[in-house]
């Protein structure tokens, strides 16, 4: 949730911390991915060439599902709800601009625990009805994204 936290604080810190959160965001779907491939490579396949085939495909979903359910669709949704709670609160000229920054921030912060669900829901449509039909069965068995793996 780093990036998340980074977007809910983008307008309290100077923009290279946000952008630092977004790399610890990166890591996190990197190491993710080789996690899931070593997982891939420590099963037992007919040949080394479909096991290097298999590993791919699981570092491959993993980090398209990881970077669109971690990074990509948080990052810029919670973005989104920072700069419309801005604009909104911002139309109010009795609040004072720290007030307003804090209580973007705490709203943003806020919607965290809202928006996983739906995004996980929507990224496994989406990986489902697009990359996993190439080799969606044999990927089900060895990638489980789930946000408690």
């Amino acid at each position: 949730y780093a990036n998340e936290v980074g977007e809910a604080f983008r307008s309290q810190v100077h923009v290279n911390i946000v952008r630092s959160s977004y790399g610890v965001a990166s890591v996190y779907v990197v190491a993710d991915a080789i996690h899931k491939g070593r997982e891939a490579g420590m099963k037992t396949w007919p040949s080394e060439d479909i096991k290097r085939i298999k590993v791919g495909w699981a570092v491959a979903d993993t980090l398209l599902w990881q970077g669109l359910a971690s990074v990509i669709i948080p990052g810029f949704t919670i973005n989104r709800i920072c700069a419309l709670s801005t604009y909104l609160l911002g139309r109010s000229r009795k609040m004072s601009p720290s007030f307003l920054k804090w209580t973007v921030t705490g709203i943003g912060l806020a919607c965290i625990p809202f928006i996983i669900e739906p995004i996980d829901r929507s990224v496994d449509y989406i990986m489902e009805s697009t990359f996993r039909k190439f080799e969606g069965p044999i990927i089900k068995k060895i990638v489980k994204h789930h946000r408690n793996d």
